[in-house]
């Protein structure tokens, strides 16, 4: 009874989960999330997802290969978003947050159909990313119209 007590106690806090991620690691959870927010991943997201982490990290084919398979099995355990965002909001000026927002929704149009569970998703990470409404929208728009 006493060691369940003392196991409470001894579980890592909010800050060192978040410290465990790398922002490669959480920019990928957090695509992961919106691929599967609609609970239907395209051949077409798949490609758009290894493409987004490629150009936005400059990776070698093994260490994208490793980002993506990390990305999916973080996203899988993972009980929210906060985890991630707080990561990105930490180590990420505005310019860099952009950058993945815009990330997540040309993501999110690479099917070519926005279902409304995938810009949910977006409007909720934009939120814990402290992003602006009028920035969501405007890179909405501007995504959609590429």
């Amino acid at each position: 009874m006493l060691k369940k007590v003392l196991d409470l106690f001894d579980r890592p806090d909010e800050e060192t989960k978040a410290s465990q991620y790398s922002v490669e690691l959480a920019t990928a959870a957090l695509l992961s999330e919106v691929i599967r927010a609609d609970h239907e991943v395209d051949e077409r997201e798949k490609i758009a997802y290894r493409e987004i982490l490629e150009r936005q990290f400059s990776l070698d084919q093994e260490a994208l290969d490793t980002l993506v398979e990390d990305g999916h099995e973080t996203a899988d355990d993972a009980v929210g978003l906060v985890h991630f965002t707080k990561v990105i909001n930490k180590k990420c000026d505005n310019e860099q947050k952009k950058n993945i927002l815009t990330s997540l929704w040309e993501l999110a149009y690479a099917d070519d159909n926005l279902a409304p569970m995938e810009e949910h998703t977006i409007r909720r990470i934009a939120d814990l990313l402290y992003i602006p409404h009028s920035q969501f929208i405007k890179t909405k728009l501007s995504v959609s119209d590429e």
